[in-house]
Formats: structure tokens, sequence, C-alpha cells
């Protein structure tokens, strides 16, 4: 049996897994407090860190490092195709300039590759990172030239989702033309035809529906007066679009299944911004039926805001008419990138090189 260790690192916590194969056999999650983090000045320097606690925590409760593979999660790179792609030495390069970004999934190909090293045989690998790009080159063009329209989206759970659905009745994802609505802390909405997603929203900072905290599009006016107006930093409209926008700058929490409580509870408010959450998220399904013109297999709703009926229930009035509807709630990266694991084990997919 084939053993995968898969490596998670978030803004606060790296999560660690095993599988043998598409069994988890185990999982930890080591946090880390914002003094500990507050030590390194970019997110590369925490890197002997947060290995360290990696491989003690393994050590101390004795766990054979006999790996076959060791996924770790897909940080900011420049656009890719979706895939399954080797850690190598010009990924790492890149991750490390952090163009794109400081986020601390750019560990994830670090960590890996550096256990991958220890274990004869064993290799290290990303699958599907944040910045995936297949997107048709007419969806690419905004009215700015200086500004044309980019991928950043939840690549890993959208595909996951996708291959579990076409299993579920018994298709490959690559016969399907899906529209799958992610609905997290932040939301993205792609259309998907034939295994691409040839339309996305940028879901960090830039648009698509109202989310937990992030604002999704806004009055681009108004938001340049906003910006120019000596009221707020780079850094405070930054977190107005990503952080502290949505259902936190309207309700000051980003817990849906809290604030659906209070609202069944007779909250008027919270009632009517949850309503246009789930009426921006049924707007922008509408948006890529379009791009598929209409042929979609299923609208699927994923993510942890899936879990919440309220939410749920306004965009299928919406979505009902026009397309089968299905909810698969949550998310799981950890078995997603086991599963991406276990398809390069049985030659079901191939490796790409960055």
């Amino acid at each position: 049996m084939n053993r995968i260790l898969v490596i998670n690192p978030g803004s606060t916590s790296t999560k660690v897994a095993i599988f043998e194969e598409n069994t988890l056999v185990d999982v930890f999650t080591i946090r880390h407090s914002v003094e500990e983090l507050q030590a390194y000045p970019r997110v590369i320097d925490q890197l002997d860190f947060r290995y360290d606690l990696i491989v003690n925590h393994l050590r101390e409760n004795a766990v054979t490092f006999d790996f076959s593979i060791v996924m770790g999660r897909g940080g900011m790179l420049p656009p890719v195709v979706s895939g399954i792609y080797a850690v190598n030495k010009k990924m790492l390069d890149t991750l490390r300039r952090a163009e794109r970004g400081e986020h601390a999934s750019n560990l994830g190909a670090f960590l890996a590759d550096r256990i991958a090293r220890q274990i004869p045989e064993c290799r290290a690998y990303i699958a599907d990172p944040v910045a995936v790009d297949e997107m048709d080159e007419v969806a690419r063009i905004s009215g700015m030239p200086e500004i044309p329209r980019q991928t950043i989206f939840h690549a890993l759970n959208h595909k996951a989702v996708g291959r579990m659905y076409a299993t579920q009745i018994g298709k490959r994802y690559e016969e399907l033309n899906l529209v799958i609505a992610h609905l997290g802390g932040g939301i993205t909405i792609a259309a998907h035809r034939k295994g691409r997603v040839v339309d996305v929203n940028q879901g960090l900072d830039g648009y698509g529906a109202i989310m937990p905290e992030r604002a999704g599009t806004v009055d681009a006016g108004r938001l340049v007066k906003l910006c120019f107006s000596g009221k707020y930093t780079q850094e405070e409209i930054l977190k107005k679009l990503a952080g502290k926008g949505g259902l936190i700058a309207h309700l000051g929490s980003n817990n849906v299944q809290e604030l659906e409580l209070k609202a069944k509870a007779g909250d008027k408010h919270i009632q009517l911004i949850l309503d246009a959450m789930a009426y921006t998220v049924g707007k922008e399904i509408g948006a890529m039926l379009m791009v598929l013109k209409g042929d979609v297999d299923s609208v699927i709703l994923t993510g942890g805001v899936a879990y919440s009926e309220y939410v749920v229930s306004r965009v299928k009035e919406m979505v009902e008419p026009y397309a089968k509807f299905t909810v698969l709630p949550g998310e799981d990266e950890m078995a997603a990138l086991a599963s991406n694991a276990v398809r390069l084990i049985k030659g079901e997919a191939e490796s790409l090189e960055f």
C-alpha cells in the first residue's frame, strides 16, 4: 500500500495528513500564534520553523518515513493549467520571489520537497494551485487593457468536486459541463467545460458575489474616490476588499451558521444581508450558465457555506428553474491532494513540469 504525506500550510496553522492511498490514517494540525509568526518578516522565512515542527511531531509519534509521495498545497504561482506538478527548482525559485503575493500556501512545495528528499524514491508534488488558469481568451478581456481579468480561485476543491460528481453519475469529469460555486470565506463560481475552467471570478480581492470575508464586485468609480479621499491607507482599502469585507463589514461576523440562526430568530437586517449574498451568488451562477450557453449537466454548490440551509435555499430558488441543482457541501483539501497522488500512482494522471 502506497503511503502519502500531505502538507497544507495556512496563515496560522500547518495541517498534515497521512494516507494509505485514499484511506486517511492520521491527521493533525499544528497551530502557530501571531507572536511566533511575527518573528519572520517574509513567509519564506517560516520554512525552517514549520519544517521542524512537522518532523518533530512525526518522530514523536513514531511515524515511519516510508512515503511514496509527499503532496504540498500549491501556492501563488504564475498562471498554470490544472494538473499535478512535480516540485522543481524553477517552481521553488518562483515561489521564493513571491511575485504574485506572500501567502502561507507558498511554503507547501518547499516543505514537501524537503521531506521527500530524505526518502529514497519519494517525490514531491503540488496539485491544482490557486493560480490555475484555463480561461478562454475572450474571457480575459476587461474594459481596461492595463487590467485584464485573471483567475485566483479554489481550483483544488473545484476540480475535486467536479470529479466527485462525475463519479457519482458514472461519467468522467472531462465529459461534463458544470457550474461549480465554492462558497467559503471567499466565493468563486466557475464554468467547467469538458474538464476546463473556461471562466471564473477572481475571488481573492477582485470581483464576484458578496462573500463572508470579501467585498466582491463594488462600484469602481466610488472605490477610486474612496481610495483618494485621504481617509484610508492602501492597506486599509485592500482589507476592505479582502479580509474585512462582505459579511464582516456588514455584520461583524463571517460565521454563516450563527448568522443564519439569528436571521431565523427574527433579525431582519441579518436576513437582508444573507439574502443579498445569496442573491449575488445566484447572479454569478446565471452568468456562468450563459458562458456554457445553457448546456449544463449540473450546478454544484460546495464549500463550508453550502452547509447553510438558508443560503442554499435562496440560491436554489434562483437557479433551479434553469439547471439541475446539486449540493456537495464542505471541502477537504487534504483528501483532494491525496486523491491526486493516487491518480499518479495508478497511472490515471501524469505529472506536469513547471
